[in-house]
């Protein structure tokens, strides 16, 4: 999943340090990036595309491999271009600003539907505290499928970005103790996912497959790729990695290790979480359509209905705590862009007595409010937002290869350059190719997301050039103040 530290934690971050990462230091901000709200989600819609628990487990194996590869590819990208700015003037050195400035919009667009899709996941858990899915009586099951639900949903989701709105307008700024409140949080949740493993009773182990059926090669390859939707939401993170290429003390060996190490532990934990899920729900129920808040379900099952709702309260401060970071961020990455005026002018207005953003905090939240609205639940956003993700990956991911051939000057000069070139970044970049056309495959049920992203994208690029051709037009030149 995209992380809860987002842009602004690197930031931060990278304010505050005064001598090179080690290898722990590297290891620890590896994890952070990467475990995000998708855990407590996401395993659902694994299960529901996988016909049995070999398939579900072997998505997330992938994952973690393809993580690695693309996580070993950004750290050489990042120590081969220490340049502050990001994946713009890495896509702007390596092919051309119209293209720079594209993926750039569409990672905010990704960013701005992340920010929906966990909106909507706090939503169906705050409804949670209130109507307790796991509790049996005609009134839920009939609420559980009634529209009227999914209207609370969207309307939680809605206020929390309001809210959080305000708060930024106020002029209140995110300090590094929220995110360490936030990570203790999550580590809290994990725990309190792995911990049923120990209480469960064997009788509500379930891995068999709901249906008897056996699927063939092209069925199975195909509920492959769709688990990897997920699973890729999930993993989402290590390309920040790219911000440290410079910062880490003797890259050559810290990087990798830091990588492999970190990547290990997200990969042991998700297996972990997972593995609890199955012995706890079963995987027959993890299977259902109708199963998402799966985290509190499991506690509900160990520790009774009470324990589900304190959970599902927990799970909707993550949220609340997700979406104020990103509020936080992107108005920051917009900010950037029209410094490099690549953006109007405007979105770098600030407000003279509470120095925000005014105008990118309001177009971003806006943006975000309408994506809930488009969407209405997270599986539709989930699709879109990874679609778009492909571009951004698979693109930047490949710039390695043009790098490689202009900074040949640097290979002696102590900066990491990874091994088994260029067989990692190949498999990573297949990778998110096979995902993307996954998703444009399944196009019914991910209700045109790729034909959407692809518009999105084309628009960009035309955007692009319109604003280009306006600029060099003397009709359309600012007159000096």
């Amino acid at each position: 999943m995209k992380s809860l530290i987002t842009d602004l934690f690197l930031y931060l971050f990278t304010m505050q340090a005064k001598s090179k990462l080690n290898l722990f230091d590297f290891t620890m901000i590896v994890v952070s990036l990467v475990i995000g709200m998708g855990i407590f989600r996401t395993p659902a819609n694994v299960a529901k595309a996988s016909p049995d628990t070999f398939l579900f487990f072997a998505a997330w194996i992938a994952g973690g491999l393809v993580a690695l590869c693309g996580a070993l590819t950004y750290a050489e990208i990042g120590s081969r271009l220490p340049v502050t700015g990001g994946y713009y003037k890495i896509f702007s050195y390596a092919y051309h600003p119209s293209i720079a400035f594209a993926i750039n919009c569409v990672i905010l667009v990704s960013n701005a539907a992340s920010l929906a899709g966990v909106a909507l996941v706090g939503g169906e858990y705050v409804t949670g505290i209130f109507i307790p899915l796991s509790k049996d009586t005609e009134w839920v099951k009939v609420a559980a499928n009634a529209a009227y639900l999914q209207t609370i949903q969207i309307t939680i989701a809605i206020t929390a970005i309001v809210i959080f709105y305000g708060v930024n307008l106020l002029g209140l700024k995110m300090s590094a103790k929220t995110q360490n409140v936030l990570t203790v949080i999550k580590i809290i949740l994990i725990l309190l996912l792995i911990t049923p493993i120990f209480f469960a009773s064997p009788e509500v182990v379930s891995t068999s497959a709901p249906t008897g059926i056996n699927p063939t090669f092209m069925e199975y390859l195909k509920a492959f790729g769709i688990g990897l939707v997920a699973v890729s939401f999930t993993y989402g993170g290590y390309q920040q990695t790219i911000n440290f290429g410079a910062e880490v003390d003797k890259p050559t060996k810290n990087i990798p290790r830091g990588i492999f190490f970190g990547i290990f532990i997200i990969v042991a934990l998700y297996l972990t979480i997972n593995y609890a899920y199955i012995k706890v729900i079963g995987f027959e129920t993890l299977h259902n359509p109708d199963t998402k808040n799966i985290a509190a379900i499991m506690a509900s099952k160990i520790f009774g209905i009470n324990a589900e709702r304190i959970l599902s309260g927990f799970l909707f401060l993550s949220v609340l705590a997700y979406v104020n970071v990103l509020l936080m961020s992107n108005p920051r990455v917009m900010y950037a862009m029209s410094e490099d005026k690549i953006l109007p002018p405007v979105f770098k207005k600030r407000n003279i007595k509470t120095d925000v953003l005014t105008i990118s905090l309001s177009v971003f939240a806006a943006l975000c409010a309408l994506i809930v609205f488009w969407a209405k639940e997270f599986d539709t956003i989930l699709s879109f937002t990874i679609f778009l993700d492909c571009f951004g990956m698979a693109l930047s991911a490949a710039t390695i290869f043009v790098l490689r051939k202009r900074t040949k000057h640097l290979d002696d000069t102590g900066i990491y350059k990874m091994k088994l070139y260029p067989l990692l970044p190949v498999i990573f970049i297949v990778a998110y190719t096979f995902v993307a056309i996954s998703i444009a495959l399944d196009y019914k049920k991910n209700d045109y997301a790729a034909l959407i992203g692809l518009s999105v994208m084309a628009a960009f690029i035309a955007l692009y050039f319109l604003a280009k051709a306006l600029v060099k037009s003397p009709a359309q030149q600012p007159k000096d103040e």
